[in-house]
Order: C-alpha cells, then structure tokens, then sequence
C-alpha cells in the first residue's frame, strides 16, 4: 500500500485531481467529506459542535449551517481551533477505517485541505500538491463557486501559504492553466505512484 496525501490551497483544484486519480483506481479518502458526515444530525460530532458553538450553527432542519459556522470560524483563529479539536480526531478515525479496508496493494490518496498547517506531512508515505496562484484560486472561489470576495480571501487567509506548501511536496501539480493541462501531469504521478 502507498499511502499519498493530496492537499492544495482552496481553490487549487483538489476535487478534480481526486477525481482523475479515482479514475486510473486510486482509494480516495477525502477529510472534506468525512468532515461533513461526522457531524450529521444525530453524530456526537454534531453534538460536540452545538456544545461548544450554541445553537445557532443549526439550520432549521437540524444540520449544521456550514457557511453560519464558516463564517465564525475563518474569522476568530481561536475558535478555529476549537472546531477543528472536535472534528480532526473524528476525521482521523474515519479515515484510518477506510484505509485499512484499502487492499495492500492499493494506491491510498488521503484528499487533505488543512495538511500542511497541521503538520499531517510525515503520515503518508509522498505528498502531492496541487498549486495554484492566489489570483487564479480567488478567481475560483469567486466566479465558480459563487463566493464573496472578502470571504474568499479570509479562507485562503486561513490556509498555509503556497510557500509551505510547497516545502512538504514530493510531487508538485500546477494548475494555474486550462483542464486539459491537468489530466497529463496527474497521469504522471499517478505512474510513478505505481512505481513508489
């Protein structure tokens, strides 16, 4: 088994490396989406969530009102913290499930926003960066994603610096240019994933 993370700023373009990747076979863990099933109605996630943020991070229907509790989070890194005290450990657990249920010979791609601020690097066996320059993921987050520009620019404001990033990469995927760019340069290090 190789055990690779994935991680990029938002805006980089992770979604459509994970999903190139699951194509050609790769096992995709994504911490994003565990994030959101572990605080589903009736989780202890949910619980620990309205515990510690009241709760007015409830939509009316009883889920979490992400963008309310978004909003709180990106803008307080104290509180940031605190949110992610609750939901890292649940994602971990996950996440350590799916991959062991992963074959030993599989290529396990751990899709993983916050790798770099939280020092997750040494667990996988190679990480893979997806970058991207600050102006092309804000142009992202603002024409493709329907985002505020402040509050694109607080989220990328939260994350690591490209600089970072960058400094824990083994493989280095640019996709400042067009999609067509892309799927060469994946199938690229998806070969020497093979090879690892």
């Amino acid at each position: 088994m190789v055990k690779v993370g994935l991680t990029g700023g938002i805006g980089a373009g992770k979604s459509e490396v994970s999903r190139l990747l699951a194509s050609y076979g790769a096992v995709i863990v994504d911490a994003d989406k565990i994030a959101r099933e572990v605080v589903e109605p009736g989780t202890p996630g949910l619980a620990a969530v309205v515990e510690e943020f009241g709760e007015g991070v409830l939509a009316p229907d009883g889920t979490l009102d992400r963008p309310k509790l978004g909003g709180i989070v990106f803008a307080d890194p104290g509180k940031l913290k605190a949110l992610n005290a609750i939901v890292h450990p649940l994602v971990g657990a996950r996440s350590a499930e799916l991959e062991a249920s992963a074959g030993p010979d599989a290529v396990v791609v751990h899709d993983v926003p916050l790798l770099t601020e939280n020092g997750l690097a040494p667990l996988y066996d190679l990480v893979v960066v997806i970058d991207a320059t600050p102006g092309t993921r804000l142009d992202r987050l603002v024409r493709l994603r329907g985002m505020a520009e402040d509050e694109a620019k607080s989220r990328m404001a939260a994350q690591a610096t490209r600089e970072q990033r960058l400094a824990v990469a083994d493989f280095v995927i640019d996709n400042d240019g067009p999609l067509e760019a892309l799927e060469p340069q994946v199938r690229e290090v998806w070969e020497r994933l093979l090879g690892a």
